[in-house]
């Protein structure tokens, strides 16, 4: 799965510890470590040891690329975010006009 290799380097940064010593920490390996933290893959196992030993709650680790959100809600949302700053810009009456016209 995707996770955020930047806040692992990050909070391992934080504590001082390198590479290794987190490998070891957390029981996993130096390679694991490394795939981790150049390329945001991990297993269910890894992220869960990373958790403990980090201190990180799992929702916060894991990437927003994790689950892509499909097409058609993308685009809907988007609509509705093309209607907030419509609204902010022009008005609270402004956004139920903006949303209309957009298909919200």
């Amino acid at each position: 799965m995707q996770i955020n290799a930047e806040l692992v380097r990050k909070h391992r940064k934080r504590k001082g510890w390198t590479q290794e010593q987190l490998a070891e920490t957390a029981d996993l390996s130096l390679r694991t470590i490394q795939r981790v933290e150049n390329q945001g893959l991990a297993s269910n196992e890894t992220v869960s040891a990373l958790c403990a030993v980090l201190v990180i709650e799992r929702q916060y680790l894991l990437s927003p690329t994790s689950a892509p959100v499909p097409q058609e809600k993308r685009s809907g949302a988007f609509a509705h975010y093309g209607a907030f700053i419509v609204g902010i810009m022009l008005g609270a009456g402004a956004t139920l006009l903006a949303m209309n016209w957009l298909g919200g």
